[in-house]
């Protein structure tokens, strides 16, 4: 399954080896080992940008996901889940704000990122949200069970 990792931003040091180990896991843990994806990771304004001109949300974010499976061709390629783009920045602030390492935010991001590919989302009723929350902490502890780093 290939996996395109890119690191757009030089604000905050990211471990692009653990990163691809993470998610390789994550994706054998959703049973989707044999599909595709992409990180992007960005700065606050470069995620700025993007919710800006993509969802109407004029303000930096932790993470979006762009589905490839949404929409009128959404099944022209179904091995192509889609692209996650992280804000490095609000990650590490996020962090550092709940007193948890980095890399168990940069973890949580990549979950939350591919559950919204899959079609998971926490935006429409409570009963989603906790849908969602639910997988994430399954995942979550699941992936913390191996040594990835």
């Amino acid at each position: 399954m290939p996996i395109l990792i890119k690191n757009q931003q030089d604000k905050v040091k990211i471990d692009l080896q653990r990163t691809r180990r993470a998610l390789q896991k994550i994706l054998e843990l959703l049973e989707i080992e044999d599909k595709e994806a992409s990180i992007l990771f960005s700065d606050d304004e470069g995620i700025r940008k993007i919710n800006r001109d993509y969802l109407g949300r004029d303000r930096p974010t932790n993470v979006i996901s762009f589905s490839m499976s949404e929409g009128e061709f959404g099944d022209v390629n179904p091995s192509i889940l889609g692209d996650i783009i992280i804000s490095a920045e609000t990650a590490r602030r996020d962090a550092d704000n709940h007193n948890i390492p980095f890399e168990d935010e940069i973890d949580f991001l990549l979950i939350h990122g591919m559950l919204h590919l899959l079609g998971y989302d926490h935006e429409t009723t409570e009963s989603d949200a906790e849908t969602m929350k639910e997988k994430e902490r399954e995942i979550f502890f699941s992936l913390k069970k191996y040594i990835i780093e």
